[in-house]
This record gives structure tokens, sequence and C-alpha cells, in this order.
């Protein structure tokens, strides 16, 4: 959810003074894309990954603040609700051991925070929705302590006009809530996969992003059940669609446009133009006033992290130079470490063969077919039939076997990844599939075996996660 503000109330003039600041920032943000400002040398690579904390029963415990009190880590954050947490790796140049040297840092960071956990009586899970979470859970009891937490739920229900936010998901069940703040979004947990990529590839990559978020989000499906309902392999696509949606009660935006989107359409020539979306269609939540550099984008950065787009481009600064990353947030946490890795080697793999072969892929697939295909994979995960840049309907499971895995294969080989790298990853991903195993499948295989005990569900998921084996290997 990003940055912390000073504070978590605003007047009518903190929103102008942040929309000019924002309008001007915006438009020197044009100027340099126009003059190529952005670096142009070099890939690389990075991860978040968002996490629950259970107590010893598997219900969440909601306490993240004596957590991080007592890691101590920089590298760990607070999240929406006190019983979600955030761990951040060290970006890497994407090429030779870079995989696995995230995989080792990936592992310490984990096996030193289960060992904070376990000295307070809790566990971490990675997991896209805990089984275990109930209703009541997501409450502004269990809001994190950051001011930027409160200040977003507050101006949320603002535009709503105080209207209840309404759950409605249809599944394998049917799930309808209703709540009156902004924690519904705390149930759903993410990989989120970044990729800084050279300016004259940026906006290919992006569109790619979009093209090969239907199959990732379908091979790494793990979030199947909330408040004991079996619903979309990936639940937590609707939930977090859901949790914040403004829609029509977001006054002056130029028709109904929803914070956490798929998106309105492929880029056509830069980047620039999503961070033009973002100032002329989507009000402003957060105007807290920053540093006044323009050239450090502060206001163009806070309000695009109010924007969750399922494939988010980022503006970094670094020693003065800005770049540019693609945030690719489709997967969820889980179900392992090296499951997490295989995931995010696919999504290079093929975001890279995808973003520099001579034919676009957004050349052969509409948007409005890749934004379909996306929410299909994500309520049929490995099941799901989609439309493929031949315009040929295929199962998902088919799709990725015959064609995707080669594909991933030509782009890690073109960014020089380590031979073993490739092998060890893309060959999770090959036996996830051939097996159709992803987290969800398995959820719902338990539940079929065992019947719909969340708890039982939740300690089985800890034993087989802890064990570093990849889910497909899971039994039951």
């Amino acid at each position: 959810m990003g940055q912390e503000i000073d504070a978590a109330r605003f007047c009518k003039r903190d929103f102008e003074a942040f929309h000019a600041r924002l309008y001007d920032e915006t438009q020197l943000l044009r100027q340099w894309f126009e003059q190529g400002r952005f670096a142009n040398d070099s890939t690389a690579c990075g991860f978040e990954l968002e996490v629950w904390l259970v107590d010893q029963d598997g219900w969440p415990a909601p306490i993240n603040a004596q957590f991080i009190e007592t890691m101590a880590s920089p590298l760990v954050t607070p999240e929406l609700a006190s019983f979600n947490l955030e761990f951040n790796y060290t970006p890497q140049t994407l090429t030779g051991a870079a995989l696995e040297t995230l995989h080792g840092e990936m592992q310490q960071l984990w096996d030193a925070g289960n060992r904070t956990a376990t000295s307070l009586g809790a566990q971490l899970v990675m997991i896209g929705i805990l089984p275990t979470v109930r209703n009541e859970d997501l409450t502004m009891t269990h809001i994190s302590g950051m001011k930027r937490y409160q200040a977003l739920n507050e101006q949320v229900l603002r535009l709503r006009e105080g209207r209840p936010l309404e759950l409605n998901i249809y599944g394998q069940e049917k799930l309808h809530s209703t709540h009156t703040d902004v924690m519904m979004e705390s149930a759903t947990t993410s990989f989120q996969i970044h990729m800084q990529v050279p300016l004259d590839r940026a906006a290919r990559i992006y569109n790619a992003s979009l093209v090969v978020s239907a199959p990732m989000v379908a091979v790494s499906a793990n979030s199947p059940f909330m408040f004991g309902k079996s619903l979309w392999a990936e639940t937590r696509i609707p939930v977090f669609e859901q949790s914040v949606e403004l829609g029509g009660y977001e006054a002056g935006a130029h028709g109904p446009m929803r914070r956490v989107t798929f998106g309105s359409g492929y880029v056509r020539e830069s980047l620039y133009e999503v961070f033009a979306e973002n100032l002329d269609h989507y009000p402003i939540l957060l105007p807290m006033l920053l540093e006044d550099d323009p050239a450090h984008f502060a206001h163009v950065r806070l309000h695009n992290g109010t924007l969750w787009r399922w494939n988010r481009p980022l503006i970094g600064v670094e020693n003065g130079q800005p770049h540019l990353r693609i945030e690719h947030r489709v997967v969820p946490a889980g179900p392992s470490i090296i499951d997490a890795m295989a995931n995010a080697a696919f999504y290079y793999g093929l975001a890279q063969f995808l973003g520099t072969r001579p034919t676009a892929p957004e050349s052969q697939l509409p948007f409005e077919l890749a934004r379909d295909n996306f929410y299909r994979a994500a309520q049929h995960g490995l099941e799901a039939q989609i439309t493929w840049l031949d315009g040929r309907k295929l199962k998902m499971q088919h799709l990725i076997l015959d064609k995707l895995l080669p594909m991933a294969q030509r782009g890690l080989e073109q960014l020089g990844i380590n031979q073993s790298a490739m092998d060890l990853y893309l060959g999770v991903i090959e036996t996830r599939t051939k097996h159709n195993c992803n987290g969800a499948a398995w959820q719902r295989a338990f539940v079929a075996k065992y019947g719909p005990d969340m708890q039982a569900l939740v300690r089985a998921y800890l034993e087989h996660q802890n064990s570093g084996e990849p889910v497909h290997d899971w039994g039951l």
C-alpha cells in the first residue's frame, strides 16, 4: 500500500495544492518521456511478498507491530491489517544468478521471520486468502497504525458518501458481504513481481504483461476459499477489486473508473499515457504535500500508489537517475518459496520474450480479449478456456505446456539467466501444470477429502509450506 504520510485528515485547500503539484509533475513527466530521460541500459528484478500472521490455532494474529519491533528489519513493513506484513527484497540485475540470489534472500528472510513469529507464539503463512479469516476479523479494530491507512479509509468512504462497500462473488458458491470500511482489502495478499525495464522497451513489456496476466493468474492461483465458501480459483481478484470500489461515486472522474483494475487499454507509445490517465480520471485520495523538487515526482508517485492496476507502471529515482518499473500484481502469495520463485521466473521469461518479439502480441490480441482472458483465468485457473494470439480458444493447461513454457525459456535465455535456474523454476511450472495442481487445486482437494474444516486446512497447508516443497509435491 506504499509510503507513510504525515496526516490522516485533509481540507479542501490540501486537495487543491496537491492537484497543482500533481499537474506540474505530470507535465514534467511528459517532457522527460519525450526527451528520453529514463534509464535505458539494463533490466532488473525484485519482489514484495505479503504474508499473514496466524496464532497456533490458525486464526489471524493481529500482532504485526510487535513482530516488526522484534524482528527489527528494514525489509519488513506493515500492511493494511495488523495481521499482515510485507517482506521486501534487494533488487538484482536480471541476468546470470539473479533469481538464485533472490531465492536465497527470500529463504533467509522467511526463516528469520518464522523464528520471530515463533517467539511471539505465532506463525507466518504465505497464501492469497487465509481460509480461516472471518468477517469479524476485517474491521477497523485490526487496522495497522499507519496514518496512510486511516486516511485511505476515510477518503474512500467520503467519496462513497458513506455508502457501505458490497462484496458479491459468484463462483462455485455465492458470497455476499457488506462492509462499512476498506478492511476487506486486507483479506488479500500478493506476491508482487517487479521488473525494471529500459525506456525503449517499457511500453512493449507493459503490454506483454497485460497479455500474460491470464496464464500467470491461472498457474499461480491460490485463493479458492473465503468465509468458508468455495469461490474463484483466485478469489483475491474480485475481493480486492470490490474492497475499495468507488465507481460512479468518484466525483470529477470522466466516467466510472475502478481504482483496482485490469486497465483501460494497451499503451500506444509510452507509459506516460497511464500517468496522464491517473491525472485526468482519478480523484486524489491522499493529498499530502511532499518534497518540493518536481524532478522526484513525489506527488505523481503517491497518487499512483492509490491506484491498484493489476499491472502498475512505477517511477523510481535513484542517484538522480529516473527509471521505469512494471509491478506485476496478479500473483498471490505462496504456496511455497520455490513456487513463488517459479512464478517470477515464468513471468520474467514471458514478458521478455513477448515484449521483444518482432510481432507485438498486443497487435494480435485485442485488449478486451486479454481482459476477458484474465478474469476467466482467475475464476477457473488451469481449467480456463482462453483466446490466444492466433485467435484460437485453448485450455490454459495446454497453452502453458505447448506454447508458453518454450516462450519463457527463450525469454530467460535472452536475459542471460543461468541454465540451472531456468531448469529448476520452469520445471516447477511444467510439473505443476501437468499435474493440474496449483495452490487452489490443492486446497480444494484437501477440502474434498477431509471436509470444510478451515483450521485443519491451514494446519496442513503450514506443514507442507514449511517443508519447502513445491505445491505439486504436497500430499493430502
